[in-house]
């Protein structure tokens, strides 16, 4: 078959193919230790919580109501009407119905926001500029043109105890008439870094200045799920882009993301939607709608899900201390998202093939080499970096780590 360029480009394999792949191969062995993919916990108290409310929703008649019709291309009116009321009392934004609109899950959402501010332009290729690598391994492909993105190495700032942290080099940055939109993750995926409010301010100044949008990922983020670590504030304006998502909340599969903007990109968003997909789904929005009106959506977030993954996170952390006493494994900061990122220094081996070797022992992580879209050479700190997900049982991490660990001992003793 004759295939376009377009089907050429979105039909290859990718770093964001590799780890669905893999989620689901994790899935269906049962033997495979997953510390790979992106999918939440199976909190009990949380999953209760949704049990009850799905209960509610079809007692009411909702549920088959949610199922039975479709919604507008902006997504649930009643969800976004809650929403829009949500944040006015919480963060006192001035937002109303017309600055929300929903969509099939934040991927989608980066699909169309990204080749809606970039790409060829009036004679000029415009980009999305990403501040600080690595970032989500889903940016990396989104982009029907290619070479969509361009990026900036971060600062390296070593910590104590064998941390380390990112830091956007704000003096090295370059904003030109070629960026389209600056874009972030809040919490970062694949690190756990947090942007703190200062930073978040200063990217909103240089944004405003050069007049591009400022695109902030809050699938982790405040205030739901509120996987964070850090005391921050939510940040949006007029020209601030703000993507949301259920699933970390704990419902992947009900495919729901949340963008908040100003109205002309709402209004262009849902003209998008209704093109490429008629309409978002209403399973999630109806779930979380009665979530806020009873009161429930901050407590289900603040003393639910954030212990649960705090305490993991310190879990996940003891654990490799225990099983890997080495000066030459650091640990970036763990300040929010599912994951551990960790950076082997002088590891002989990259660690794609280090991946391929703990696969064939029944460990699953993700090679840090998919998460630096943008940059036209992986560097040798790109191939010495691995992303681990803590959120399976206590035995799991335990099991998965000390596999990690022997193989590292073989590696450097090889080395």
């Amino acid at each position: 078959m004759n295939y376009s360029e377009f089907g050429q480009r979105f039909s290859g394999y990718s770093g964001i193919t590799h780890l669905m792949d893999d989620l689901n191969q994790g899935l269906l062995q049962d033997d495979m230790v997953m510390l790979g993919g992106g999918n939440p916990a199976a909190i009990t108290e949380v999953n209760q919580v949704f049990q009850d409310c799905l209960a509610k929703l079809q007692a009411s008649g909702e549920l088959i109501k949610a199922l039975s019709n479709y919604d507008g291309p902006q997504g649930k009116n009643s969800f976004i009407d809650t929403l829009a009321e949500f944040f006015q009392q919480q963060y006192n934004w001035p937002i109303g119905t017309e600055n929300i609109a929903l969509t099939h899950g934040s991927q989608s959402a980066f699909f169309i926001l990204f080749n809606f501010f970039a790409g060829k332009s009036n004679n000029r290729q415009q980009k999305i500029l990403i501040p600080l690598v690595p970032e989500y391994i889903g940016y990396c492909d989104v982009g029907i043109e290619a070479d969509m993105i361009v990026s900036q190495q971060a600062k390296i700032e070593r910590l104590d105890g064998g941390y380390f942290k990112y830091r956007i080099d704000f003096d090295q940055l370059e904003v030109d008439q070629n960026t389209g939109l600056i874009c972030v993750s809040r919490p970062t995926n694949p690190s756990g870094n947090v942007l703190t409010d200062a930073e978040c301010h200063q990217l909103d100044q240089i944004a405003q200045k050069n007049e591009v949008p400022l695109l902030i990922d809050s699938a982790y983020g405040t205030p739901f799920p509120n996987i964070i670590f850090n005391q921050v504030m939510p940040f949006w304006n007029e020209n601030t882009i703000v993507c949301m998502s259920l699933s970390k909340l704990g419902l992947p599969g009900a495919r729901t993301g949340i963008v908040i903007a100003n109205e002309e990109v709402i209004k262009q968003f849902a003209n998008m939607t209704a093109i490429t997909s008629l309409a978002p789904g209403g399973i999630g929005p109806v779930i979380v709608s009665r979530l806020i009106e009873d009161n429930l959506l901050i407590p289900l977030c603040n003393e639910m899900i954030l212990p649960f993954y705090q305490k993991r996170s310190q879990l996940a952390v003891r654990l490799l201390r225990q099983a890997i006493d080495d000066p030459r494994v650091n640990i970036h900061k763990p300040e929010g998202s599912l994951f551990l990122w960790l950076w082997f220094e002088n590891l002989p081996v990259t660690t794609g093939e280090l991946y391929q070797r703990l696969k064939r022992r029944g460990l699953l992580v993700i090679p840090g080499k998919y998460f630096f879209p943008g940059q036209s050479e992986l560097t040798r700190h790109a191939e010495s970096c691995i992303r681990m997900n803590y959120v399976q049982s206590e035995e799991q991490l335990h099991r998965g780590i000390n596999i990690l660990a022997e193989e590292l001992r073989a590696c450097w003793g090889a080395g």
